[in-house]
């Protein structure tokens, strides 16, 4: 098992933003692609972003996309997620997952990000 922290969750206002990290403690990301997810009270846990494990390649849900960018440090021991513009349908429990492939992942504890008006 691969042992996957997140942090950087917190209460912001509806259009503010935050940075969310994840890392893995004792190792680089190795070749693992970096995933993050959501879940929101009473929904399906949503994909939202993702990281190639050499940074080339980026995905990003539709409904979040131009406002959620992620990007890794030059060390390759953290990833972040930069959440801009802030609303009402983004405050959920925030996971980062590293992609062991064929659709199973290494998952964080998740962080909980919280939306005020």
């Amino acid at each position: 098992q691969v042992h996957v922290a997140e942090s950087g969750g917190g209460l912001v206002r509806a259009g503010g933003s935050l940075r969310l990290s994840c890392a893995t403690p004792g190792r680089t990301f190795g070749t693992y692609g970096v995933d993050w997810f959501r879940q929101a009270p009473g929904h399906e846990r949503e994909w939202l972003i993702g990281i190639t494990w050499r940074g080339t390649n980026i995905a990003v849900a539709e409904s979040v996309k131009g406002r959620f960018t992620i990007s890794k440090d030059s060390a390759e021991s953290t990833v972040y997620l930069q959440v801009d513009n802030l609303k009402v349908e983004d405050p959920a429990v925030y996971y980062c997952a590293l992609d062991r492939g064929a659709g199973t992942y290494y998952w964080g504890q998740g962080t909980q990000v919280t939306v005020t008006s």
